[in-house]
């Protein structure tokens, strides 16, 4: 990998992880602050669209959330495992790979919005609750919304990278 200066290289976008970060972090803080806990005390806001404070002891779709807690640190430690070598990434990235540079780091905010949660309050704290008559989607929160933002970022830019070597061959 190349090294670049940090005003070439990806770590230029980096400032939009502590942005997610604090994103995430104040809107569960205000969520815990004015919502009760539980699927029960819901605040509808579309027919589809549920805002509703609930607790996540596992990861997406609540995998492992009944493991008996040891998968807390696991995905702790995967969080600042992929946050390090998204950073590192980023770091030997072109800053004009804007894209990408972006994906990574949504990804490094939603993660360590996620890990904070973990060391902090030992779950993670969900409050979007999207449904389509009785059948809902998990619950998940704006850290969880800006990894999947940043993954589909991701492979958008691999398919146009993908298209331009395919036009440059």
């Amino acid at each position: 990998m190349q090294t670049l200066s940090l005003s070439q290289s990806g770590w230029r976008w980096l400032w939009l992880a502590p942005l997610v970060f604090a994103l995430d972090i104040g809107s569960k803080w205000l969520v815990m602050q004015t919502m009760e806990y539980g699927f029960a005390h819901r605040i509808e806001v579309l027919p589809f669209f549920n805002l509703t404070y609930v607790h996540n002891h596992g990861a997406a779709f609540s995998f492992l959330s009944d493991a008996g807690g040891w998968q807390r640190w696991l995905f702790s430690v995967i969080a600042l495992g992929v946050s390090g070598l998204l950073a590192y990434w980023m770091r030997h990235t072109p800053a004009n790979k804007r894209m990408i540079n972006i994906a990574y780091a949504m990804i490094i905010g939603g993660a360590l919005g996620n890990l904070f949660d973990r060391l902090v309050h030992g779950y993670v704290i969900d409050f979007l609750d999207f449904y389509l008559g009785n059948s809902h989607w998990p619950a998940f929160n704006l850290a969880d919304s800006a990894i999947c933002v940043g993954a589909a970022l991701i492979i958008l830019d691999s398919f146009r990278q993908g298209q331009s070597s395919t036009k440059q061959g």
